[in-house]
């Protein structure tokens, strides 16, 4: 997991504790960009992570059904590697949701790839945007209602966790410095923003973002820090692909 430590703009919003589902009187459209363009080099293997097997369902397609589950999604967009075509089709079949559209082939970086998805839903300007990695497959949906609801006071919002553990600096592999862990989250998806801020944001950047928290941010945009979730974990190494396949094995 990301660790972010919070631009000047950026706030953490304990209260979003509290939150537990979706609402059904959002209004406003809520576009989603699942990001799925990554290689997923430091698992290895021939198959990128986001569609390796997961009990009958790929870590791409238990994300999208996540976001399909929140009434208040208007509609969806999956970015992908030019590629994973066949992949992806293979990944969605028989998921018939209209508000699920074509996908868009990614770019050179992540930011890139999210810049790409934000542009195919340029012309349909809808008024919220929630980006989320394909390798989060456990998406609460209490989370996603977390960062719709920050959304409606804030420019973006972004589920996170507050560091617990011991922080150190090191050298040569040695521990050097200890750092403060006060005031340092693990940064997490769904990352939310209103649409138009974060497409401008985009547009002015030079793609080299770790995330659109940093986008946003170095565009002067207020970003809040809202709840994530333990189980809301990216899939990144052979143990964490072993850890969600014994998740999915239990009873």
């Amino acid at each position: 997991m990301a660790v972010v430590a919070p631009a000047r703009s950026c706030q953490y919003d304990p209260t979003a504790q509290g939150w537990r589902g979706v609402r059904d009187n959002v209004s406003q459209t809520v576009a989603v960009i699942i990001v799925a363009a990554g290689r997923g080099h430091r698992l290895g293997g021939e198959t990128p992570k986001q569609y390796l097997p997961l009990e009958g369902a790929c870590a791409l397609r238990r994300s999208v059904e996540a976001f399909l589950v929140a009434d208040a999604v208007s509609s969806l967009r999956v970015v992908i590697h030019p590629d994973d075509q066949a992949l992806y089709e293979r990944a969605m079949a028989g998921l018939n949701d209209a508000r699920v559209l074509d996908p868009v082939p990614g770019g050179a970086t992540r930011a890139g790839s999210v810049h790409e998805g934000l542009e195919a839903f340029a012309a349909d300007s809808p008024d919220v945007v929630l980006i989320h990695d394909a390798a989060r497959p456990f998406l609460p949906q209490s989370v996603i209602g977390a960062v719709l609801e920050a959304l409606e006071s804030c420019d973006g919002a972004c589920a996170a966790l507050p560091l617990v553990d011991a922080l150190w600096a090191s050298e040569d592999g040695h521990a050097t410095t200890p750092l403060a862990r006060d005031g340092h989250w693990r940064a997490q998806t769904p990352q939310g923003f209103g649409f138009a801020k974060i497409l401008a944001a985009h547009r002015a950047h030079d793609g080299s973002g770790a995330d659109d928290v940093a986008v946003a941010c170095e565009a002067g945009l207020a970003v809040r820090f809202v709840p994530g979730a333990e189980g809301n974990y990216k899939i990144t190494t052979q143990s964490d692909l072993d850890r969600a396949r014994r998740a999915l094995k239990r009873p």
